[in-house]
């Protein structure tokens, strides 16, 4: 069950990520790929700052989406292969706290696109492509296994 919507100032946050091309049936396979993410961050002595988060650069629902997974870090790294790094920038964002199942996500992020409207509000967006629209994953599958009590934040980038 999603939280009330509200408007919240991001601080830029720098971060390593996977980089990937998928459909919308393809997003729970990429983000199982985060491990990778993880042997990169571990290999190089480098701790993530914060929670696991998927990126959507590129939203085409209908063909395809480019997704980064990965974490925020202290400071900004050079990636390497699939591996990429980058800044999510700093800005007014709306947000929306989903509890529950992760199948619940794509209408806590319809609640939140119709909220915004409603408050007159527009995205940081040039049609498909976002400035930043994030899912961020608070809840560790190993402490917490039953996906019905998972938290989740979305975060859409508002335009300056």
């Amino acid at each position: 069950m999603p939280s009330t919507p509200e408007i919240v100032r991001i601080e830029a946050r720098p971060y390593v990520a996977l980089r990937g091309k998928v459909t919308m049936d393809g997003i729970g396979a990429f983000a199982a790929r985060l491990g990778e993410v993880v042997g990169w961050l571990a290999a190089r002595e480098i701790a993530p700052n914060g929670a696991p988060f998927i990126k959507y650069d590129v939203v085409d629902m209908d063909a395809e989406l480019v997704l980064e997974t990965g974490f925020p870090v202290d400071d900004v790294h050079a990636g390497e292969g699939e591996i990429v790094t980058g800044v999510i920038p700093a800005g007014q964002y709306a947000t929306l706290r989903h509890h529950g199942h992760p199948d619940g996500l794509l209408a806590a992020n319809h609640d939140l696109q119709v909220w915004a409207a409603e408050q007159g509000l527009q995205w940081d967006a040039d049609g498909d492509r976002w400035a930043a629209r994030l899912e961020i994953y608070y809840s560790d599958p190993f402490e917490v296994p039953d996906l019905n009590e998972w938290e989740t934040d979305l975060q859409f980038k508002l335009k300056d």
